[in-house]
């Protein structure tokens, strides 16, 4: 935890609080259990311990609600996403089937590498079949096995986090294999 720092002022606190119930903690119980702080009272101590108990429950509970809102704050993209390949209406034939993946991306750039510092033009792509994701990928091209099937592709461009831009970008074609 400390190894995070002060970056942000839900770290701060977090940080702040639990290094205060670690010192309150601890004069709280040493003084209990008559091992040091000789000078707090019984009473002062039992406070100190109620006060770290206080601290611990604040550091899980206020980041949270200090913490500025994330989906409001989600990137948009000018970037378009567009599906070569398979090709709206295609009949692939296998069971499964090689499905050729291609796809344009035109304002936007595949990045290797995920962050939570967003930038709008920088992203990876997700692959969905029927609804379902099946790839992550940093490429334009993939191949995917495919059963025998009505089927629908959608290929998204996501932001370094893989979490959507908004709006989405977004292709979707439909095809079918046959056996």
């Amino acid at each position: 935890m400390l190894a995070d720092g002060l970056g942000t002022p839900d770290q701060g606190v977090a940080v702040l609080l639990f290094m205060g119930a670690f010192v309150f903690g601890w004069v709280g119980l040493l003084r209990l259990q008559g091992r040091g702080f000789a000078r707090v009272s019984r009473q002062t101590a039992w406070i100190s311990t109620g006060l770290s108990a206080i601290c611990v429950a604040l550091a899980l509970v206020l980041p949270p609600i200090i913490r500025p809102d994330r989906s409001t704050t989600r990137p948009s993209s000018t970037a378009r996403i567009q599906v070569l390949s398979p090709a709206d209406g295609a009949v692939f034939r296998g069971d499964p089937a090689a499905v050729p993946v291609r796809l344009r991306l035109v304002g936007g750039r595949i990045v290797a590498r995920t962050s939570t510092k967003l930038v709008r033009d920088e992203g990876h792509v997700h692959l969905y079949l029927d609804g379902a994701l099946v790839s992550m990928t940093y490429a334009l091209q993939n191949q995917l096995r495919v059963v025998p099937g009505a089927h629908r592709l959608t290929a998204e461009f996501v932001a370094l986090d893989h979490a959507p831009f908004v709006p989405r970008v977004i292709a979707t074609v439909a095809f079918r294999v046959t056996p």
